[in-house]
């Protein structure tokens, strides 16, 4: 879910296009995954410079290509810290789930 202060921009047409010509650069697959000789396809156009108030008007990082990656939803929480010691992990498929603890006794 976007931020509060970055709804408008997320919603806007300019954002809309820019994501889509990004996501048509890369064919449409994940740059992660591929990265790694896997096909994936990617659903997510990531900032890599995260978005925060100060810069949510400035369009070198919102709309500059070099500051984006196409990634799937799995990479995607990857990027923002999932299964590094959290609670839950993700599925191949992109889901979010809770992390099984294993209770030996």
């Amino acid at each position: 879910m976007a931020k509060e202060f970055a709804k408008a921009f997320y919603s806007s047409k300019t954002w809309q296009d820019c994501r889509e010509a990004y996501a048509k650069s890369k064919k449409y697959l994940c740059e992660n995954c591929l990265a790694k000789g896997l096909y994936s396809p990617g659903e997510i156009v990531h900032h890599i410079e995260e978005l925060t108030p100060e810069n949510i008007n400035d369009p070198d990082v919102t709309l500059n290509f070099n500051n984006l990656r196409l990634v799937c939803r799995k990479c995607h929480a990857l990027e923002h810290g999932a299964g590094k010691g959290k609670r839950y992990l993700i599925t191949d498929d992109g889901r979010v789930i809770p992390r099984e603890v294993n209770k030996t006794r």
